[in-house]
């Protein structure tokens, strides 16, 4: 699934997304370090991996998806 970067926190590594319906997703700590990325800006296209209504991974829509 794609979303667009709402806002992160370079910080805590956690951030929220919008789904392409205009839902607001957030995510955390573990769903960041899962993929291989370092930071995030707002309005960036990510792919997202989901479990139920938690995103369990979080990569640039350029990256694969495991």
């Amino acid at each position: 699934m794609q979303a667009t970067v709402r806002s992160f926190d370079p910080v805590t590594r956690s951030g929220s997304v919008f789904l392409d319906d205009g839902n607001v997703l957030e995510f955390g700590t573990r769903a960041f370090d899962a993929g291989p990325l370092r930071l995030l800006r707002p309005g960036q296209r990510v792919n997202l991996v989901l479990s139920g209504d938690d995103i369990t991974f979080v990569t640039l829509s350029t990256f694969p998806v495991p």
